[in-house]
């Protein structure tokens, strides 16, 4: 009976669910290899959180550029992950010169776009890593221990990829270029009135 009592005083609480922009609309997920596993795993969490689906045949309008041509412009909001990269570092060798320690590390550059164009979370890298041991004299197991620590950063991954969509949508939006301030009670500060 203490315990939620001595939680919640002392400030800890649990994550929020995600929750993305009610304005969002249709979302898809767009990955350079289109058999990505962190494709498939953006795609079933944002389902998760609410998003709706992209259809297959999406329309499609167009918009002028800034040069006076047009470009079509899908009704779509887009999480497109441009890059994924998996890399190993050895950390340290044994006395005669073989590699027992790694680093694993694990990239993704991605950005998320409305559907008329505009960022809502800028083109960012997220990269993770974690170290794992390897014995030159039994490697039998070692396979699968990568294998096991690459699901495991995959999944983190997502979570992280999540939170700053998450942290994207809660931002204060700018009003005519005047980022609000938010003052210690935690409610937004209305704009200065135009004169």
């Amino acid at each position: 009976m203490l315990l939620p009592l001595v939680l919640a005083a002392c400030g800890l609480h649990l994550r929020n669910a995600l929750a993305l922009p009610s304005d969002l609309g249709p979302l898809r997920v767009v990955t350079s290899d289109p058999y990505s596993q962190l494709g498939e795993s953006l795609s079933e969490a944002l389902l998760r959180a609410g998003a709706t689906p992209a259809p297959a045949e999406t329309s499609k309008t167009t918009t002028t550029l800034a040069d006076g041509s047009t470009a079509p412009v899908e009704n779509v909001a887009t999480l497109q992950v441009r890059s994924e990269r998996w890399g190993t570092t050895p950390l340290s060798v044994d006395q005669r010169g073989r590699a027992q320690e790694y680093t694993l590390r694990y990239a993704v550059v991605f950005h998320l776009t409305r559907a008329d164009g505009t960022d809502l979370v800028p083109l960012q890298v997220v990269e993770l890593s974690r170290d794992y041991i390897s014995t030159p004299t039994n490697s039998s197991g070692t396979e699968g221990e990568r294998e096991i620590l690459s699901r495991e950063m995959r999944r983190d991954m997502v979570a992280s990829i999540l939170r700053r969509i998450d942290a994207a949508s809660h931002a204060p939006v700018p009003v005519d270029g005047v980022e609000p301030s938010t003052p210690a009670s935690g409610e937004p500060v209305p704009p200065p009135p135009a004169s």
